[in-house]
């Protein structure tokens, strides 16, 4: 078994962007997925998912959608809902219900922070879906917004208000009482 560090991770995900061979480091990540410890600093579904964004890096959205399903199955947690990575990779292939289902499903659960809201509504908006990126936004804003965070949390929450004001700058719709939450 193998113990999978943060450094570890950082070490892999830079030697991807360093050479361009996103598909040798996720096998690489997928193989330390495979024989990692039940107690490793960085968790067996997480290693997954970060497999499936560099696959999605490699154009390989088929083997992403496989290795996000893997990370759902696991269970495990992970910084972005692999479901909402799952939803992404499906809508590259224009498997589009697909994609809707299983963010349905995110939704009727509730995902449970803002880096799987940013990345929904940022997938949403690639997609030209304004509408639901907005409904997205929004709704992770209306989750956060009262609650007492972390300034990295609070950066988040800032990180969401933006994308929502240009995606609402994008459907032509007036500032509302959440876009004045990035002047306070």
């Amino acid at each position: 078994m193998t113990r999978v560090t943060t450094s570890d991770l950082d070490r892999l995900e830079f030697r991807a962007v360093q050479s361009g061979d996103h598909a040798a480091v996720a096998r690489e990540l997928t193989d330390l997925a495979n024989r990692v410890d039940a107690d490793s600093e960085i968790s067996r579904a997480e290693l997954f998912v970060r497999a499936g964004e560099q696959w999605e890096m490699a154009q390989e959205f088929e083997r992403a959608s496989a290795i996000y399903q893997r990370a759902i199955d696991d269970g495990g947690v992970t910084i972005i809902d692999a479901r909402a990575l799952q939803a992404g990779a499906l809508l590259e292939l224009d498997r589009i219900e697909e994609g809707y289902a299983q963010l349905d499903r995110l939704r009727a659960e509730g995902p449970r922070n803002l880096p799987t809201f940013i990345h929904i509504a940022e997938t949403l908006q690639a997609h030209d879906d304004l509408k639901g990126a907005h409904a997205w936004a929004t709704l992770g804003v209306e989750r956060f917004r009262h609650q007492d965070v972390s300034p990295y949390m609070h950066d988040l929450l800032l990180e969401l208000l933006r994308i929502r004001f240009r995606i609402r700058m994008d459907l032509g719709l007036g500032e509302d009482e959440l876009d004045k939450l990035l002047d306070e």
